[in-house]
């Protein structure tokens, strides 16, 4: 088991926990068990959401899935990589959204969309690194974890809106002189619950990455493919598709919103100006501090990928 892993079970571990302890505390409270009607309203909500999510996505994002005879050497890509990673092929689709990016996504079943955008900016190698990130997300089932995950504050706000502004906000003995107070407490608890749903976000990326390299892709491949999708994303800043993937970017190989900020960090690992980043240029980064600014740090803490010089950088770690 990887750090990686542990670090995430620890997190879903802290996060039901604080669920669990804030549904005994109101229960306590409150001398019923009438929380369990939001539990209940949460994951029917949440369940909802997981059914009708990949008709939502592939609307948002113009996917048409592709047949072999329209797409063969997609389809053979994907298909070499899901028998690397032994598991079954998803479906394969085409977004005709310019931004240089791919995604996995479905409920039942399992497919994988790469836009027109990547298609014209990757090498082949480069975009099978790209394949193999998505399909490691599918294969870990990432889908259905950050689901669960994100049904933890969903509950906790609906909670705290129930006791601070609904009929929930009284005591055994019919007092409300607490019911502020531990509304205000199960809010900042909410708060917290989704910075941590960003962070098993991240820990999700970094991991897919390196599911992407257990399949057999090299990881300078995958490093280039990052840093030639930054600069892709960043000459379309401001543009009309970028707006309108605003809110399914979480589903995004990296967040094409970034690519403007990211691109200083990144200037610096292309020594040769290929515009690529080879292993030695990864060993050098391997060997040298990554250190980012304040305003850097926050940016992080409030996104649901990785800095991607950190992201590279961990990259650097499984050059061979």
């Amino acid at each position: 088991m990887t750090w990686l892993q542990i670090r995430l079970y620890l997190l879903m571990a802290a996060m039901f926990g604080i669920l669990y302890g804030v549904i005994v505390g109101i229960g306590t409270f409150m001398g019923v068990g009438s929380v369990l009607l939001y539990i209940i309203l949460a994951a029917a909500f949440t369940f909802f959401q997981f059914l009708i999510g990949p008709a939502m996505v592939g609307w948002t994002m113009r996917v048409k899935m592709v047949s072999e005879k329209e797409e063969p050497e997609l389809h053979q890509m994907v298909a070499e990589l899901a028998r690397q990673a032994n598991m079954p092929k998803p479906k394969v689709g085409i977004s005709e959204l310019p931004i240089p990016n791919a995604f996995a996504y479905g409920s039942f079943d399992s497919r994988v969309a790469v836009t027109r955008g990547i298609l014209e900016l990757l090498k082949k190698d480069e975009l099978k690194a790209v394949l193999g990130h998505e399909l490691s997300h599918i294969r870990h089932r990432d889908v259905v974890v950050m689901t669960m995950l994100a049904v933890v504050p969903l509950i906790l706000y609906w909670i705290a809106m129930s006791i601070m502004w609904g009929g929930m906000g009284r005591d055994r003995r019919g007092n409300s002189g607490y019911a502020v107070l531990i509304g205000i407490g199960a809010l900042i608890m909410y708060f917290i619950a989704n910075l941590m749903v960003l962070y098993a976000s991240r820990i999700r990326e970094y991991y897919a990455d390196l599911g992407s390299v257990k399949m057999g892709n090299k990881p300078q491949d995958m490093a280039t493919a990052l840093y030639k999708l930054v600069y892709g994303s960043a000459r379309l800043k401001d543009s009309p598709e970028l707006k309108r993937v605003q809110g399914a970017k979480a589903f995004f190989v990296n967040d094409p919103s970034r690519a403007w900020d990211e691109i200083r960090d990144l200037k610096s690992l292309d020594s040769d100006l290929s515009g690529s980043i080879d292993s030695g240029e990864l060993i050098n980064l391997r060997q040298k501090k990554v250190k980012l600014g304040t305003a850097e740090k926050m940016m992080e803490i409030f996104s649901t990928h990785p800095n991607m010089l950190k992201r590279i950088k961990h990259l650097s770690g499984m050059v061979v």
